[in-house]
């Protein structure tokens, strides 16, 4: 009876001892959700009235967010983020005040990968955002000059590996690993080139010596007739002819213009 007494009457200490400690764990809990809360909001308003959003829509960010179904809004994406990171570590700290041992060390080694895992997580993004970007720019340079070889496609696949890489090594990856990604990567890339080349090299040299024929052969000004199309040449571009007509320009390709008949109604004016 008396040993039973014992072990109520030290279970009702640990307990009491206990107890303080769950309650400030939820009291910080609770206060530090709060002021998540209310510092993230006042961070948007800051940054909405600073028209973080606006140079998003001017930058094309908004639609790189779009693309990887992301909602249209930098300041949303920052602050939503910085919202589960600030709430990460009030919980942390919350569970820190138990007190017991072998929880507060995995509390510490969370606490320590934690930073480094947002950093990963906000390069993998940038690296996404920015190789549509740099896909998107780099597919309408190609498009204007004709080129067969899909470089908007390995324009983003660069930019994301690089970020990813980038990545990893925050996360502390073994350089080994990363060494081989990057050597698949860049093989990948040669591949893709070679097999582009191999397959597009002829037309594209084929487009490439038809403007500098066209180039040779005609100027600026000069209103000529190809087929039905009759208009000014504005323009003398490495893979097709612009031509002003009534109804606006139109992008004559130059191969067009070496394969079929081209008819000169004047020579350009004088100055032109």
């Amino acid at each position: 009876m008396t040993l039973a007494v014992q072990v109520i009457d030290q279970a009702g200490k640990n307990l009491g001892g206990f107890l303080p400690r769950i309650g400030g764990a939820l009291a910080l809990l609770a206060f530090g959700l709060v002021m998540v809360r209310v510092v993230t909001w006042v961070l948007s308003r800051g940054l909405t009235a600073a028209g973080v959003d606006t140079l998003g829509e001017r930058w094309g960010v908004h639609d790189a967010l779009e693309r990887i179904g992301l909602e249209r809004s930098m300041v949303k994406l920052f602050t939503r983020g910085l919202r589960i990171a600030l709430s990460l570590v009030v919980v942390f700290a919350s569970l820190s005040l138990l007190g017991l041992q072998f929880l507060s060390e995995s509390l510490n080694a969370a606490v320590l990968f934690l930073p480094k895992l947002l950093v990963a997580l906000a390069l993998l993004l940038a690296g996404t955002i920015l190789g549509g970007v740099a896909r998107e720019r780099v597919d309408r340079m190609a498009d204007q000059m004709d080129l067969p070889v899909p470089l908007g496609q390995l324009a983003q696949v660069g930019v994301i590996a690089v970020f990813a890489i980038t990545a990893l090594a925050q996360v502390a990856i073994s350089s080994v690993i990363l060494l081989l990604l990057v050597a698949i990567l860049l093989a990948g890339v040669c591949a893709t080139l070679a097999l582009a080349f191999g397959l597009g090299g002829r037309e594209m040299a084929r487009s490439l010596n038809a403007g500098r024929f066209v180039s040779a052969s005609f100027e600026l000004g000069q209103e000529v007739s190809v087929g039905e199309l009759r208009g000014k040449i504005v323009a003398l571009e490495p893979a097709a002819t612009i031509l002003e007509v009534d109804h606006g320009r139109v992008r004559v390709p130059n191969q067009l213009m070496v394969e079929t008949p081209v008819t000169i109604h004047e020579e350009p004016a004088a100055g032109v």
